[in-house]
């Protein structure tokens, strides 16, 4: 059996580390925001507009719709030298989650590589093979290794949303997204000892942390991009509601009780800094996934979805606080949201090779 990405010396590095390129898909699927299409073209293109500058941007985009991403992304003054196109096939735009997870060699940073996890519509939509596709053409495009990633004898199905990393050897994810018995069941017939093996031996990492459960309204079940990130190596911001009738307060509240008595891989504790939650937001009657901690770290910028609330500012002002190196930027999302996720679900990075 071929080795494992960990067994080559691979592992995924932080997110602020620094990118050779960010990866995004042209919003085309009109059931994600029925009627909305067209100001979420323009919120895509506000998106580029602040990434473009410190890195490339891969659009992902079959030909008529890169025809219409370039007319707006021109008129909203992005710097078109700065995109490149990928004709890749769709069925939906959350790059995130089925988009290539690029990983790089320990020993030679030069080396990056794609980790082919398999993509299943979150075990919740039937529409996913397109997506499912994109890893191995991305690999192909750019002349990097796919490596592929299994748990035990079978391929592992994994969501870039259901974990972050801090680059050092610790990943967080959810038992509600990963380990959840009957619902949206990712690798079915897999427990903890199983998933975390396969973390392990797939994203290079030695320590796992496992934090209960996500926030109302996700419809991936248990995403940790939209509770807790890391920001450095050692620190993480924390969703926290402050109403105790807030459906969202306990789970919250669970997973603040879990990190407190966690450790990283060093052994030391993680400072951890409260985020605050915006106001409930709703469509039909059901709660949307409106979170703070669902930004992205881009080379230029750390762009924060927004939502015309007044802990807005809040949080832009403490993630300002814990990012010295690039600006802190609102990108609205209201609309966004509407569609069950925002920026980070959107965008995934790829590292630079390191001369």
């Amino acid at each position: 059996m071929d080795k494992n990405p960990a067994a080559l010396g691979f592992h995924m590095p932080a997110e602020w580390e620094r990118h050779e390129a960010t990866w995004i898909g042209w919003p085309h699927n009109r059931t994600d925001w029925p009627g909305k299409m067209e100001p979420i073209h323009w919120v895509y293109a506000e998106i580029v507009r602040k990434i473009a500058p410190g890195e490339i941007v891969r659009v992902i985009a079959e030909p008529a719709a890169q025809t219409r991403a370039k007319r707006t992304l021109g008129r909203a003054g992005v710097d078109l030298r700065r995109i490149e196109f990928c004709d890749f096939p769709t069925n939906r735009g959350w790059t995130r989650d089925f988009g290539p997870i690029f990983v790089k060699k320990v020993a030679d940073p030069r080396e990056v590589a794609i980790v082919r996890f398999r993509f299943t519509g979150w075990a919740r939509y039937p529409d996913w093979q397109k997506d499912d596709a994109v890893p191995p053409r991305a690999a192909k495009m750019l002349g990097l290794r796919p490596l592929p990633a299994r748990i035990g004898r079978k391929d592992l199905v994994l969501e870039g949303g259901a974990i972050d990393v801090n680059g050092c050897g610790t990943v967080l994810t959810t038992e509600e997204c990963l380990l959840h018995p009957t619902v949206q069941v990712r690798n079915p017939g897999f427990g903890r000892k199983e998933i975390e093996k396969a973390l392990r031996d797939n994203l290079g990492i030695t320590n796992v942390l496992w934090l209960g459960s996500g926030i109302c309204g996700d419809d991936t079940h248990g995403h940790v991009d939209d509770i807790c990130r890391f920001v450095n190596p050692h620190t993480v911001v924390l969703c926290h509601a402050t109403d105790p009738g807030d459906e969202n307060y306990r789970p919250l509240e669970a997973n603040r009780e879990r990190l407190q008595d966690m450790r990283l891989e060093s052994g030391s504790k993680i400072e951890v800094v409260l985020l605050p939650m915006p106001a409930p937001l709703h469509l039909d009657g059901g709660r949307l996934p409106a979170s703070y901690a669902n930004f992205y770290v881009a080379n230029s910028a750390v762009i924060v979805p927004t939502f015309n609330d007044p802990n807005d500012r809040v949080a832009l002002g403490i993630l300002s606080e814990l990012f010295h190196d690039r600006p802190v930027v609102g990108i609205h999302a209201v609309d966004l949201v509407l569609g069950f996720g925002t920026l980070h679900c959107l965008t995934q990075q790829q590292p630079r090779c390191d001369p």
